[in-house]
């Protein structure tokens, strides 16, 4: 059905809470095991009196688990099924499958969903940054041409032409690695030597993006793939196709049209929202639109119709991922993270939520209709019943952006200020920690940070990165983890919802070097910076990974000898579990804070924190407690330092 001949579905059910799920009397301590926040802990008890239903109602109520989904051991790939291993006779699916078929199957359907996903919004950057040169997008333009020309010369391109034919080329040779016939990924080449010879013997290097994606896909039909170690070994190699591919072509494209991060001051939580202004809220992960809201809110006729309709202005505020890339390039102010989500409407302050996609819950226009609030939603990846739908593509997003701001502006005068509530403080961070600024700050190359490690006063750094889960008190493992590891000096550098649950809780100040280790503590000191770096966006996990290599390249080992890891304490997503296998492809062991559905499966588990090191040198941890987790690291870090003679 085409998008003229939908239905749009405008109104939805405002969701309550049945009044016996909680009582008044409950609210108290159910605000204390769910959230950490100060804010969010007062809006979330206002949600909860009002009856408002939030993710953590609904994970309460699928309470318990099945415990076949938990642990990977169900299939419903084929319609002989579904088969669930259970013992007693049952040890083989109807077509024959084992217990570590169908749980590595699973798996790899997990990381390719996820590789999928990320590379899929790299492609989109690189699909507008063809148009915008191209002049068929003329909104979009070329913001850093000095990373336009280390890109076109990494690529191999004439540097020497127009900036706008330099720009269709390198689009057209970064599309090209999606189903490129050359068989490697040009910026794979980024890797230490070391650590490229190493995945290439392994025949882990990724061919192209999409073909890896699809091959995986072919892998788990029933009747291809039977051996776990080869189905899992695709998976890794399809993630590293997205991190050294997909993701990293995101990223890099991000910078070159809307500018590489740089070093600033921002503000984070839910009091960014303001209670005289239209507040509009920017959420999911891709920049394309939000960087033309951002251009939309600025003219002056917005601020006059604003004005007009009894407001102080507009106020824009990021979500997730989206707000991470507006907070990092332009300091646009930051709500929340993944769990915040619902919150920022249950403030009952704002005015529209515009959406791209991922990590969105479905639900958001049934909480919506308990407010005022106006859920947009833009892409036709991403439709969402009860919202209202603006496509946007790179030729009409600024035209779509005006509208959007509009919209929002009009549904001022809908406010009910007797049900709003702001927290009233929010929290200073310092972001915008590209290697570009990095490397910058420290005279235009990474030798005195790994001067620094070399030296002993920073042990080592480990990238804590990945979502929320309501299986763990919200933001609870990013922070205690971040906490253990810089007192045990380890710089910590972050992306995602992990660096927005940091910056919240204060570790992304220049004073939280008073949180760290003596050394750790005197390097930030004296460099005016935190212990704790904000890198961006989940896609900018590839940030960590260019990191990683140019302290690899400068040191001469591969990246897996470096005092490094990495730490997911509450993901959720597939993307991350892709992210998670493109770290411990690239060499950087990691400890993950929510078992995988993979329990069902002791070979499995096997392989993947144990087996996977004898392959790439880095393994995988499970480890739900934060501080025995930022034990594990601490250990691995020493062991490195020691093998290096360090």
């Amino acid at each position: 059905m085409s998008d003229d001949q939908e239905i749009e579905i405008i109104t939805v059910e405002c969701i309550r809470t049945p009044p016996e799920h909680i009582t008044p009397d409950k609210v108290p301590g159910k605000v204390e095991e769910r959230a950490m926040d100060p804010g969010v802990k007062e809006v979330l008890a206002k949600t909860m009196l009002e009856g408002v239903e939030t993710v953590w109602d609904r994970f309460e109520r699928q309470q318990p688990p099945c415990k076949f989904c938990e642990s990977g051991v169900s299939c419903q790939r084929c319609a002989m099924g579904p088969c669930r291993i259970m013992g007693e006779g049952k040890t083989r699916g109807v077509c024959g499958a084992t217990v570590d078929l169908i749980v590595s199957r699973n798996l790899l359907d997990q990381m390719a969903t996820g590789a999928a996903s990320h590379s899929d919004h790299g492609r989109e950057v690189a699909e507008t940054l063809l148009k915008g040169a191209r002049g068929e997008a003329p909104m979009y333009k070329v913001e850093d041409e000095a990373k336009l020309m280390v890109l076109a010369k990494e690529y191999g391109l004439d540097t020497k032409e127009p900036v706008n034919k330099i720009a269709e080329k390198l689009a057209m040779a970064m599309l090209d690695e999606f189903g490129t016939l050359k068989g490697e990924l040009t910026m794979a080449k980024r890797l230490p030597p070391g650590t490229y010879d190493m995945l290439k013997k392994a025949g882990l290097l990724p061919r192209s993006i999409d073909r890896e994606i699809v091959e995986a896909m072919h892998r788990v039909h029933m009747g291809v793939g039977a051996d776990y170690r080869n189905i899992l070994a695709q998976g890794v190699r399809a993630s590293l196709g997205d991190g050294w591919g997909g993701s990293m072509i995101g990223t890099e494209i991000s910078d070159v049209l809307f500018g590489t991060p740089g070093i600033k001051k921002g503000k984070v939580n839910l009091s960014v929202l303001k209670k005289d202004q239209v507040n509009i809220s920017l959420h999911g992960h891709n920049p394309v639109l939000s960087e033309m809201v951002v251009r939309a809110a600025e003219l002056p006729e917005m601020k006059k119709k604003a004005e007009a309709v009894g407001a102080k202005g507009i106020n824009l505020v990021g979500l997730c991922c989206t707000g991470n890339e507006l907070l990092m390039r332009k300091g646009v102010p930051q709500a929340g993270n993944h769990l915040s989500q619902e919150l920022v409407i249950t403030t009952g302050a704002l005015e529209a939520m515009i959406v791209d996609y991922q990590c969105i819950f479905p639900s958001l226009p049934n909480t919506a209709a308990c407010f005022h609030t106006k859920v947009i939603t833009t892409s036709p990846k991403a439709k969402i019943p009860g919202g209202k739908y603006m496509e946007v593509t790179p030729e009409n997003a600024f035209e779509q952006a005006k509208k959007m701001v509009e919209l929002a502006i009009d549904n001022f005068k809908n406010r009910d200020e007797a049900r709003v509530l702001i927290p009233n403080k929010s929290m200073d961070a310092v972001v915008g920690f590209s290697v570009e600024s990095l490397r910058a700050a420290l005279g235009g190359t990474l030798k005195p940070l790994l001067d620094l490690i070399l030296e002993g006063k920073i042990r080592g750094c480990v990238g804590i990165v990945g979502c929320n889960n309501p299986k763990i008190k919200h933001d609870y493992g990013h922070i205690t983890l971040a906490k253990e590891l810089i007192r045990r000096n380890i710089i910590v550098v972050e992306t995602g919802c992990a660096a927005i649950a940091c910056a919240e809780a204060g570790l992304m100040r220049p004073e939280a070097a008073d949180l760290a280790g003596k050394s750790l503590g005197n390097v930030c000191r004296s460099l005016g910076i935190p212990p704790v770096l904000h890198m961006g966006s989940c896609v900018d996990n590839t940030r960590i990974l260019n990191l990683a290599a140019e302290l690899a390249n400068l040191a001469g080992v591969r990246i897996d000898q470096l005092p490094v890891g990495g730490a997911a304490p509450e993901w959720y997503s597939p993307k991350a579990v892709a992210i998670g296998a493109y770290f411990v492809g690239s060499g950087i062991s990691v400890s993950l804070g929510v078992m995988p559905k993979i329990s069902g499966s002791p070979n499995v588990i096997k392989m993947l924190t144990e087996d996977l090191e004898g392959v790439v040198k880095a393994k995988f941890w499970v480890e739900p407690d934060p501080k025995k987790a930022a034990a594990i690291l601490f250990d691995h870090i020493e062991t490195k330092r020691a093998e290096l003679g360090l």
